[in-house]
């Protein structure tokens, strides 16, 4: 066997196989006496079959098969051993005329190679990395979710202000008869808001669906209808008030700290507010390491400059997935992935120069943390470490979710590389002023 590859250019390659008599005769020999020993052919003993129709029947079915499996374990080793770095995987070359009576074959296969590039993480300008923090507003308006959870409905005669009020959204016509309880803050207009103060139970409120909420999904909520039947919905309704209660707030004393957080875990005001300002924090620093992990992906892609074998990848994307693509189609595939592969290749080329590396050890802990943090949120505060590693095999004995393990641990480590290498310039700001700042004023 010879195995030869002619560079096209830096990104794209031609291998030739050449296959001769003497790489596949021997197996072929031996599959063939092995069917003449088992064959069931009528007018012959098992195993009495003469090998000339033996090979008649079966040898060119047998031939084509060991060369096509000669052929792949051949490129699979010639590909691991000259170390090229190849995209998607090597395409064969038409041939509509191959002689299978002859003795020597070959084959040629396209490859699309991988470019050479260097990554820079730090560039001229600076990536913001937001610092969230949770200011006394914000824990202020979480202390009284808490009381007001946690607190006593107290009947009304009228509604109010802050009353909650229960009753059924109404409409024949479109067949809505929903029991709910409402909450003035959540109608988009004061006018709305003026329509219920006062009213007592046994009011009827008539009322326009469209403009009632800011949010489509409360209205959803409301009519109980799907979201296609509310997108766009115009018509009145009939609010009927059965019950008005005010919640009173609940003290803020040892009883309320200790079923938040466990016996004497919080004894105090201060310290109630303190844990609420850490365990916020903690969800703002994930939002905020995301928000900075898009941001240099971004980056990277868009300053990480390089080519890559477009029509290569546009042609193997038409044989790569479960449904045969034309050429309009895979074309416009390849458009949607380029920037998706192109990070890849970058992120690869880091987990490579920094060292980053993913043991089973790793996965494993990792899953343990993440089962021990599931059950603290249904009470269970100490799992034994057998009943961790138990349910952590389990886990893990899905593929899928092992590698979703991995994968995640792999981004953790880059994250901790583009912090310590990335230009960075910290922006602290309160959790109201980053969702204005990055997702804009909603």
């Amino acid at each position: 066997m010879n195995i030869t590859r002619e560079n096209v250019d830096a990104l794209n390659a031609v291998v030739k196989v050449d296959i001769a008599k003497e790489d596949y005769s021997d197996k072929v020999e031996k599959i063939l006496s092995d069917y003449r020993k088992t064959a069931n052919i009528p007018g012959f003993r098992k195993g009495h079959v003469p090998m000339g129709m033996v090979k008649k029947q079966y040898g060119k079915a047998v031939l084509v098969d060991e060369v096509n499996k000669l052929l792949q374990d051949a490129l699979n080793k010639y590909l691991t051993e000259e170390k090229l770095d190849v995209l998607g995987q090597p395409l064969p070359k038409p041939q509509d005329d191959i002689d299978w009576d002859s003795e020597a074959f070959s084959f040629e296969f396209e490859l699309g190679l991988a470019p050479e590039f260097d990554v820079k993480l730090k560039g001229k300008k600076a990536i913001t990395k937001y610092s969230i923090v949770a200011d006394d507003k914000m824990i202020d308006e979480q202390i009284e979710r808490i009381q007001k959870q946690y607190g006593k409905l107290v009947s009304q005669e009228a509604i109010e202000k802050d009353s909650e009020i229960t009753g059924a959204f109404k409409n024949e016509e479109k067949e809505i008869d929903n029991t709910v309880t409402i909450t003035l803050d959540k109608f988009k207009g004061k006018a709305t808001e003026k329509k219920f103060i006062g009213a007592k139970a046994g009011d009827v409120i008539t009322l326009k669906t469209k403009g009632l909420y800011s949010d489509e999904h409360e209205l959803i909520h409301a009519l109980k209808l799907g979201h296609d039947d509310v997108h766009g919905l115009d018509i009145e309704v009939t609010f009927t008030v059965s019950e008005i209660n005010k919640r009173e707030l609940a003290d803020l004393d040892q009883d309320l700290f200790d079923q938040l957080f466990g016996k004497d875990t919080v004894k105090t005001v201060t310290e109630l507010k303190d844990k609420i300002k850490e365990d916020a924090e903690k969800q703002f620093s994930q939002q905020a390491d995301q928000k900075f992990l898009n941001d240099v992906t971004e980056y990277l892609v868009d300053s990480t400059k390089f080519d890559l074998p477009a029509e290569f990848l546009t042609k193997w994307l038409q044989t790569a997935g479960e449904k045969q693509l034309d050429d309009t189609e895979a074309k416009e595939e390849y458009e949607k992935s380029e920037k998706s592969l192109r990070y890849q290749l970058i992120e690869g080329k880091l987990i490579e120069e920094n060292e980053i590396k993913v043991t089973m050890d790793d996965i494993k802990d990792h899953s343990k943390e993440m089962i021990k943090a599931q059950m603290a949120q249904f009470g269970q505060m100490n799992p034994s470490d057998e009943e961790l590693d138990g349910i952590a095999a389990r886990v893990l004995s899905n593929q899928d979710e092992a590698r979703r393990i991995s994968e995640q641990l792999i981004s953790q480590k880059l994250l901790e590389v583009y912090k310590e290498k990335a230009n960075i310039k910290v922006k602290e700001l309160s959790y109201e002023n980053f969702v204005k700042e990055v997702y804009g004023d909603k």
